[in-house]
């Protein structure tokens, strides 16, 4: 028999103050959805910017946190085809978007923003917008998967075609971008990283880059890329920083090359000079997660790959404060919150 208590930590007000142990019912399954015991969360960088109020000021209190997680299936709805009990599934944070165009109101059905979050014992996912998740993985290495390794991914495999030998420049050494870098590696593409820290950078040649750039020390790493690359430009930049940073990124790109605009961290816009832009084709695109079909065939390819995330701590259920503080240092990979039971 369940316990007939569900913790979650819920935020009452914005502010890391505001987010606080909870104690409610368990949710009930409706016909097509699965009800999973969570045994492990992983953050993002945009879950402590819904903390602090930044990404969604109207935010409605009080509200469960949190996106990425792993579980295990408890019960299932009468129509439920897709899973049984007893599996280990993922949520797909775009809950409406299971292949194909996005739909025509992105995030409308959004885990963790525009529908309740993941920090909780229990949580419902519908079976359409769940995914198995990869066996070889551990359940703290699993729940770092939905947004961080599907946006690297999508970035660099399903928007565009990776081709072996071409060059990426890959910023920073957070959760997406050592995905990125594990990706790259794998289908063969020089990876290019670049961060603050020469000991970060050493371990992420040890992950495969196969060039580093300290850009405290190389402040014009976009001069420094495009000698790497012998004058003729990197081919795809994965801008995780936005604002003026997006002038070094467009001027490290070579001909006909691809910027993917994943992160914000300093500032939220764009601002770089229109003429190299249009002289050199480039392609801009920003990358918003990733469809279900997309997150199934990327686990079928961690499965195959042999891929293990990237994990710099793991947190206790009961220290959910010291992770979102952890977040904000820029760890080396994920920080992960384990389940209460």
């Amino acid at each position: 028999m369940r316990p007939e208590i569900n913790k979650s930590w819920q935020m009452t007000g914005f502010g890391l103050s505001r987010l606080e142990p909870a104690e409610g019912t368990i949710p009930e399954s409706g016909p097509r959805d699965l009800l999973v015991r969570i045994k492990a969360v992983a953050l993002n960088y945009k879950d402590r910017m819904i903390v602090d109020g930044v990404l969604i000021p109207d935010l409605a209190f009080p509200f469960v946190p949190t996106s990425d997680a792993v579980g295990e299936v408890v019960a299932i709805g009468g129509e439920v085809s897709r899973f049984r009990v007893g599996q280990r599934v993922l949520g797909q944070v775009i809950a409406d978007w299971p292949d194909g165009d996005a739909p025509p109101v992105l995030h409308k059905h959004t885990l963790g923003s525009s529908l309740p979050g993941t920090l909780s014992d229990y949580v419902l996912f519908h079976e359409d917008a769940a995914v198995a998740a990869p066996p070889s993985l551990s359940d703290a290495e699993a729940s770092t998967l939905p947004i961080a390794a599907l946006t690297a991914w999508f970035a660099l495999v399903e928007a565009t075609r990776p081709i072996p030998g071409e060059t990426v420049l890959i910023q920073g050494t957070g959760g997406v971008s050592l995905f990125a870098l594990q990706f790259a590696a794998a289908f063969g593409l020089r990876a290019i990283v670049t961060s603050s820290s020469d000991e970060k950078l050493e371990r992420a040649r040890k992950l495969g880059a196969w060039q580093v750039i300290n850009y405290r020390t190389q402040p014009a790493w976009d001069e420094v890329a495009r000698d790497l690359t012998d004058g003729a430009g990197i081919r795809h930049v994965l801008e995780m920083v936005g604002g003026d940073n997006a002038r070094r990124s467009l001027n490290a790109l070579g001909a006909d090359g691809r910027l993917s605009v994943i992160g914000l961290l300093g500032g939220m816009e764009l601002s770089f000079p229109i003429i190299p832009f249009l002289q050199n084709r480039i392609v801009v695109q920003g990358i918003s997660i990733g469809h279900r079909r997309a997150f199934e065939r990327m686990n079928e390819a961690i499965e195959t790959l042999a891929i293990k995330p990237v994990i710099d701590k793991v947190y206790g259920f009961n220290e959910v404060p010291q992770a979102f503080e952890h977040l904000e240092s820029g760890p080396f990979g994920k920080i992960v919150i384990a389940g209460s039971r």
